[in-house]
């Protein structure tokens, strides 16, 4: 292997990483270290199926960092990723990532220990950049393809 392919290797590792660091963030709640994740300058929107438009939008780490604190109205979560692919230019790349995102909550007029799995299917659009910490997400574009409910029993 040249040092051009591992290189290459490196940068998908390591790309990788931050996808699946935002994952156990998220899950965690730990907002700065998610927001991290981020260019400074990074952008997360979200995007509901068929909706053009964001529904949220957030710019910058601090902003991110304040959206991922509205996890914590759920009792727990867990996002899965999978799927992920990534196309290399130089200090640049873009990805598409898969994610069956979990999240235990109270069943809305329900009994007060009712709960019910809301559970959304989501592909990550992603723009990454090389900065000197490392690779971070320029822009992430949360798009969610299908919902699901299931009771807790």
């Amino acid at each position: 292997m040249n040092a051009e392919q591992l290189q290459e290797l490196s940068d998908r590792l390591e790309i990788r990483s931050v996808v699946e660091d935002y994952a156990r963030f998220a899950d965690r709640i730990d907002n700065e270290g998610l927001a991290g994740l981020f260019a400074p300058d990074g952008v997360l929107r979200i995007f509901e199926r068929g909706n053009p438009e964001p529904v949220r939008q957030r710019l910058g780490r601090g902003e991110i960092s304040e959206a991922i604190k509205g996890l914590s109205r759920y009792d727990v979560t867990m996002h899965s990723v999978s799927n992920h692919y990534i196309v290399l230019n130089g200090d640049v790349a873009t990805g598409e990532t898969y994610c069956r995102a979990t999240h235990v909550r109270p069943v809305e007029g329900g009994a007060p220990e009712a709960r019910e799995n809301y559970v959304m299917n989501i592909r990550y659009l992603d723009e990454y950049v090389r900065l000197p910490e490392g690779w971070r997400i320029a822009k992430r574009e949360l798009q969610v393809e299908f919902t699901e409910v299931f009771p807790i029993l």
